[in-house]
C-alpha cells in the first residue's frame, strides 16, 4: 500500500502539472490569434457540420451549402428530436402557392448545450391534401426560391440575438446558453417574392391559430411573434424523457462553461475546446443531426 502511494502521488502531481502547463499553452495560442484568423479557422472546422460563425452576434448559424439541405424536412424529425436532447417549440405553417404546398417552419428552444432558433422554407412537388403534410417529406427550396428572413430571439423578453439574410434555413445558436423553450420568444419577418405568396402565408398563419391582428403585413413582408401557446400533452414517458434531456443539457452546459472558463466569447471557447478536448468539440457542434432517408420529392415516409 505504501509503495503504491509512493508511486501514485508523484505521478498524480506530475499529471496535474502537465495538464496545467498544456492548458496555459493552449490559452496563449488562442489569445495570439486575431479575430479574422479565429473566424477563418472556425469556418474551416465547422464546415463539415454545416455551420459558420457570426462574429457580430457571437453565434453559430447555418451555411447556405449545409449538408442538411439535401435531407429536407418531415414531421418525424421534430417528433423524435428529444432523443437527441433537442427540446424546442415548433410552428409549422403550410400554405399553397403556384401548384405546390409550401412549409415555412419556425423553431425555438434548447439544442443540447445550445439555445437557438430556426426558420426553414420547404416545399412539396404538388398541392397536398389536408391529412398529407404530417407524413410528407418536404424538400428544401432551391436558391432561386430562397426568401429574405429575419429573426430576433428573446429570452425572458431580453433580446439575445438578431440575424437576417436571404436563406433557406436561417438559424442562430448560442453555445453554452441554457434556456427553457417557454422562456424564449421569436420576432420573425419574411419577405416574399410577391403579394400572392405573402397572402397565402398569412392564411396559413391564421390556420395555425394566429389572429389577423397579431400579424403585420407590409406589401410582401410578413412579421409576427412566435411564443409558446401552452403545454401540449405528450404522455408521461415522453415528459420524463424530456425532463431528463433538459437536465442533461443543463449539466453539460455547465461542464462546457467550466472547462472553457478562461474565455467569454464563443469563438475563443470553441477554439480552446478544439485544442484541449477535440472529441468534445465534435460533439458540441452536432447541433442538429438526423440520418438520411431515401425518398422522392414530395414523397411520403
Amino acid at each position: 500500500m505504501y509503495l503504491f502511494l509512493t508511486i501514485a502521488i508523484p505521478f498524480f502531481l506530475l499529471l496535474i502539472f502537465l495538464t496545467h502547463f498544456r492548458k496555459k499553452r493552449i490559452i496563449q495560442k488562442v489569445c495570439a490569434l486575431d479575430m479574422n484568423d479565429k473566424c477563418k479557422l472556425l469556418d474551416e472546422l465547422m464546415e463539415p457540420f454545416g455551420y459558420c460563425y457570426i462574429p457580430s452576434e457571437d453565434v453559430f448559424s447555418t451555411r447556405l451549402d449545409a449538408w442538411q439541405r439535401e435531407m429536407g424536412y418531415c414531421k418525424l424529425f421534430d417528433d423524435t428530436a428529444y432523443h437527441l436532447h433537442m427540446i424546442f417549440d415548433s410552428l409549422p405553417v403550410f400554405f399553397d402557392y403556384r401548384g405546390r404546398t409550401w412549409l415555412l417552419e419556425f423553431w425555438k428552444g434548447q439544442y443540447g448545450i445550445n439555445t437557438g432558433a430556426e426558420i426553414g422554407l420547404y416545399y412539396a412537388d404538388r398541392i397536398l391534401e389536408d391529412q398529407e403534410p404530417g407524413r410528407t417529406l418536404f424538400q428544401a427550396v432551391e436558391d432561386k426560391d430562397m426568401v429574405k428572413m429575419s429573426l430576433s430571439l428573446f429570452k425572458n423578453d431580453e433580446k439575445i440575438s438578431f440575424l437576417t439574410g436571404r436563406h433557406w434555413w436561417l438559424t442562430v445558436f448560442h453555445v453554452g446558453c441554457f434556456s427553457s423553450p417557454r422562456n424564449l420568444s421569436m420576432r420573425a419577418s419574411v419577405t416574399f417574392p410577391d403579394g400572392q405568396m405573402a397572402e397565402s402565408f398569412v392564411r396559413g398563419l391564421a390556420r395555425a391559430g394566429y389572429s389577423l391582428r397579431d400579424i403585420c403585413r407590409q406589401y410582401n413582408t410578413v412579421t409576427f411573434s412566435f411564443v409558446t401557446f401552452g403545454e401540449k400533452k405528450k404522455g408521461l414517458l415522453r415528459n420524463l424523457r424530456i425532463r431528463f434531456a433538459m437536465w442533461s443539457n443543463l449539466f453539460w452546459c455547465r461542464v462546457y462553461l467550466f472547462i472553457t472558463r478562461p474565455f467569454r466569447l464563443s469563438a475563443d471557447r470553441i477554439l480552446y475546446l478544439y485544442y484541449y478536448l477535440p472529441f468534445a468539440f465534435r460533439r458540441t457542434l452536432r447541433i442538429r443531426r438526423f440520418k438520411k432517408r431515401k425518398a422522392g420529392k414530395g414523397g411520403k415516409l
